[in-house]
């Protein structure tokens, strides 16, 4: 320190220089510097989902989770393992040591879970490391008078695209919404009238409803792949598929369809969660950041991004920003940064005063010895 402050006053123009590169190079590392509530870095805990859409939570601890939590015994460095079912779904955190490499655990997990075998109607389980940092920054609100099926697909097909491009965007999702469902409605008096049923009509769904390859065709040297396109795309084409069993046995004196006992509609499925803007039903869209990014910087093209749209879109649709958690960490920034350079213009006075007259000083006490060494030599001289 002593060594820094002597070269400081004897060469201050190199001190200069080196302050002004240490100032400079410190301004564009603090521009972009990531700014998050959260720091970065990989808590050991990974959660684990499983749907099975229409199953009692007990079927779902039985069939799903019981043999999951069996596999995962098997997986070096578990600290804790919780788990919780609902109707239709159920979730394990795995809680690992704080020295275990999260990576190699989430490999370790999927391959443990590789191994159950799930009902056929169940997918595989989603398998994703918990962060805090990857929590939604903000929630944006649609609605429109219109119904809310119109308005899940426009968001879906439209809206999304336009914040999925936005840089620093990690993750943009709609939440609080009900799945785009094709909804079939059978009249039991028409079934029982024919005595038909509807695992007649579900029969028919799962054998007609379908795109599949046919096998080829061969023709002398010409040869030709088949396909089976009988997935049906609208309500009116469903409607149309034959139901062809009663019971397992072949119809064989009636050209029975869907639309004669069933009414179908494209609609959305059961109601389990929701959104409201203005207490009116509506569609929630979560917006995530890249890990590492400047949250505040994002909350701002966001922001940014609503405005522009606000004046393109059409004018039955609505958005708003719902909630926005980056405002306290903006808030705590700008505090920061106003610090910062009051603590920089305080230290550059309090330096510029000190040193001055240090320099002062020195010139005085140097006059005086060159003064002093003049006198004397001229006293030599004189004897």
């Amino acid at each position: 320190m002593k060594k820094l402050i002597a070269l400081s006053i004897n060469r201050p123009v190199f001190a200069w220089i080196l302050m002004s590169a240490l100032i400079i190079f410190g301004g564009i590392s603090f521009g972009r510097l990531g700014i998050s509530q959260l720091p970065n870095i990989d808590f050991p805990v990974i959660n684990i989902s499983i749907d099975y859409e229409g199953a009692a939570p007990e079927v779902v601890e039985a069939e799903l989770i019981d043999p999951m939590e069996q596999s995962l015994l098997s997986v070096e460095g578990i600290q804790e393992m919780k788990s919780s079912v609902q109707l239709g779904k159920g979730s394990i955190n795995l809680t690992f040591n704080i020295s275990r490499d999260i990576d190699v655990a989430l490999q370790e997990v999927q391959t443990a879970l590789s191994s159950v075998r799930y009902p056929i109607q169940v997918d595989p389980p989603v398998i994703r490391k918990v962060n805090p940092e990857e929590q939604p920054i903000i929630f944006i609100g649609v609605s429109s008078d219109k119904a809310l099926r119109d308005v899940l697909v426009w968001t879906d097909t439209y809206l999304l695209d336009q914040f999925r491009f936005i840089p620093g965007i990690g993750e943009v999702s709609i939440q609080g919404y009900s799945i785009r469902n094709l909804r079939i409605w059978p009249d039991l008096k028409k079934l029982n009238k024919y005595e038909l049923s509807v695992t007649d009509i579900v029969d028919a769904l799962q054998n007609q409803h379908l795109e599949s390859a046919a096998g080829q065709y061969s023709d002398g040297k010409t040869e030709f792949r088949v396909r089976w396109l009988g997935e049906a795309t609208t309500p009116e084409q469903v409607s149309k598929l034959r139901i062809i069993k009663r019971g397992g046995q072949v119809i064989q004196d009636n050209n029975f369809t869907i639309g004669d006992f069933a009414k179908v509609e494209d609609g959305l499925s059961d109601l389990r969660r929701t959104a409201l803007v203005d207490g009116r039903d509506a569609v929630s869209i979560s917006v995530r950041k890249q890990r590492g990014g400047n949250e505040v910087s994002l909350a701002k093209s966001v922001h940014k991004k609503i405005n522009e749209l606000k004046e393109i879109i059409p004018k039955e649709y609505k958005i708003q920003i719902n909630a926005d958690f980056t405002k306290a960490t903006s808030a705590v920034v700008h505090t920061t940064q106003e610090k910062l350079v009051f603590a920089s213009l305080v230290t550059i006075l309090i330096c510029f005063l000190f040193l001055q007259r240090i320099r002062e000083k020195e010139q005085n006490i140097y006059g005086r010895y060159r003064i002093l060494v003049t006198r004397l030599t001229h006293c030599c001289n004189s004897n």
